[in-house]
């Protein structure tokens, strides 16, 4: 797959993950947000939270849970990129660090993708 065809599936899964959260209530406050440190797939909040969301996508389990891909180093660049929107975008919700897995066997072609959403996943 190339660079393209990846950055392309990513999008396809960030809107997937963004559909979810929406049919649960949330409001998608950014997508793709960049800085120094990393980037934020998306960013949403529905009330009470204010959650930080890193999508994973694969095609199967071969490698490991798409979640497993969020190791102690992701999460250290994702909390030091939360700490820098935070600084920029002040709230009194609290914030939440939240981990969307998406399986789609036939990437963007999958009709309907298993999509996992794990609240407060570190």
């Amino acid at each position: 797959m190339s660079g393209r065809e990846s950055r392309q599936l990513g999008r396809w899964g960030e809107e997937q993950a963004a559909g979810l959260l929406r049919g649960k209530g949330f409001q998608i406050l950014e997508a793709n947000w960049k800085c120094r440190f990393g980037e934020l797939d998306l960013i949403a909040e529905d009330g009470a939270y204010l959650c930080f969301v890193e999508v994973k996508l694969r095609k199967n389990d071969a490698y490991g849970s798409p979640g497993a891909a969020v190791d102690w180093r992701k999460q250290e660049k994702l909390r030091a990129a939360a700490e820098v929107y935070l600084v920029q975008h002040p709230t009194k919700l609290q914030p939440r660090f939240d981990v969307v897995e998406i399986y789609a066997p036939q990437g963007a072609r999958t009709a309907e993708p298993e999509i996992l959403h794990w609240e407060n996943a570190f």
